[in-house]
């Protein structure tokens, strides 16, 4: 399929083009289809606010005035460039210009290797195109956008990525054989522990395993949670180095042809998948999961973590227990009364084989470990959606997430486009009413200055703290270097 190409833009790409965006792709149309049944109140939006009270989703108008007043440019900029914005003496000027940038217009147009010389470059080129979503990709050898110069004068260099965060993907519509509340990329406060579970053992894993530290997590803005690591040994790792690590988390399978849909090797569990188990998997399993997706509640949900014991007495034993005892009481939770008879069971087992010491570890990892995109995770040059951007189905601002206290994150509070500008009229309002204007940005006047501070606090300020410290050890070197030289010369 051939998208719509303008001709004033060579970079304008067909979808097959584009790497692990088909499910956005797709909700970009049915935001746009919505959007044309939507009577049009107001024109151009310009710098101006607008009346928005009669928006509920995505809009045009809207995200103009998204772009206009609320995007935290400066903060992206301050983290795409890693430090060297030209500040310093050892800055590479043509760092932030090598970044491959993807836009995604209205009308289903795709725009690859876009690229900024700087910050108000990039927010020029965004507020004129009004993106109905952003994409980041790797930074090349040289400016993407010049790429066709190199291929025009048969130059012998290859375009090619040498940095990219390390990235994961992870989306709740890949647990829909746990859930029983939503499906597909729906989501609610019943299920959302599955994500937290995710961003609990993940980033322990990263920061513990690996001893990564500067690690940016964001909520989709519909259906999961998006990892950015960004310390210098991840984003100058090699595609086969990328796929070792995303392997590292490979535990579940999913085969439909296997009972135990996840491999646990050896006769105890690797130090990595214990720790998860002992600190996150167990109390979320028996708290929130199993309970909330009502695991055990009727007999199709219990076949289906039978079939992963393998004792047949034990087997039926809890069907013919199950099926023939009343409803606990009301302060019992049904689920977890028959996991304690599950667990009862299976320890007072006559089969002491290996699977079935291991069984009840299966079942616990089967409906909580993380389940990633592993694709996404393998590919220096694939491309991931920008935090902050509005994600065009819901309407919601792709926010960060505290990992420190994901469990208090609820993504049904998730501040929506039109709120937000909402709350930056009524704050303009007040002001004038009271005849004071506050030197702040207007992000800082509605509820995206907690979603700004999360990002400073729990990521950029130290990020940036350890790119500058970088850049101060390799000045410092060449310095020593250009002394001893000197010396040499002398």
């Amino acid at each position: 399929m051939v998208e719509r190409v303008r001709k004033d833009d060579e970079d304008m790409v067909d979808a097959a083009e584009m790497v692990g965006t088909d499910d956005d792709r797709h909700e970009v149309r049915e935001a746009r289809g919505a959007v044309d049944r939507i009577p049009t109140a107001v024109g151009a939006a310009g710098d101006h606010l607008l009346l928005v009270e009669q928006y509920r989703g995505f809009d045009a108008d809207l995200m103009r005035m998204y772009y206009a007043r609320l995007f935290p440019y400066q903060e992206m900029y301050k983290w795409l460039s890693y430090g060297h914005d030209r500040k310093h003496p050892q800055s590479d000027m043509s760092f932030f210009a090598r970044r491959e940038f993807s836009f995604t217009l209205d009308n289903d147009i795709y725009i690859r290797y876009q690229s900024f010389k700087n910050c108000n470059d990039m927010e020029a080129a965004i507020r004129d195109k009004c993106p109905f979503k952003i994409d980041i990709g790797a930074v090349f050898n040289f400016d993407p956008s010049k790429r066709q110069l190199y291929h025009r004068a048969g130059s012998e260099k290859t375009f090619a990525p040498v940095e990219r965060e390390l990235v994961f993907d992870v989306d709740i519509s890949d647990y829909d054989d746990v859930r029983v509340c939503c499906k597909g990329a729906d989501v609610c406060n019943r299920c959302w522990p599955l994500m937290t579970v995710v961003i609990r053992v993940l980033d322990t894993a990263l920061r513990e395993d690996f001893g990564f530290m500067h690690i940016l997590w964001v909520y989709s803005g519909r259906r999961g949670v998006h990892c950015w690591v960004c310390d210098p040994r991840a984003r100058r790792l090699g595609n086969d180095q990328r796929s070792a690590i995303a392997e590292y988390f490979r535990v579940y399978k999913g085969s439909e042809n296997n009972a135990v849909k996840v491999a646990l090797p050896g006769p105890s569990l690797h130090p990595s998948l214990s720790r998860a188990y002992e600190q996150v998997l167990e109390r979320f399993f028996i708290e929130l999961i199993l309970p909330g997706q009502e695991l055990l509640a009727d007999k199709e949900s219990w076949e289906k973590v039978l079939c992963m014991i393998p004792d047949n007495d034990v087997r039926n034993q809890l069907r013919i227990r199950w099926s023939s005892r009343r409803q606990p009481n009301g302060d019992v939770d049904v689920n977890v009364q028959r996991w304690k008879d599950l667990e009862k069971c299976v320890k007072a087992s006559k089969v002491k084989t290996h699977g079935m010491r291991r069984c009840l570890d299966e079942i616990i990892f089967v409906y909580t470990y993380p389940r990633l995109d592993f694709e996404v995770s393998k590919s220096m040059n694939h491309l991931l959606k920008a935090p902050f951007c509005v994600h065009p189905k819901t309407g919601r601002v792709c926010v960060p997430i505290d990992p420190q206290a994901c469990e208090d994150f609820d993504p049904t509070t998730v501040p929506t486009v039109s709120q937000l500008l909402n709350e930056l009229n009524t704050a303009c309002a007040e002001e004038t009413a009271g005849k004071t204007v506050e030197s702040v940005k207007d992000f800082e006047r509605t509820s995206m200055r907690e979603a700004v501070e999360i990002f400073r606090s729990t990521f950029l300020d130290g990020l940036y703290k350890s790119c500058r410290a970088e850049l101060d050890a390799a000045h410092i070197a060449k310095v020593q270097a250009s002394s001893e030289l000197l010396k040499l010369a002398w």
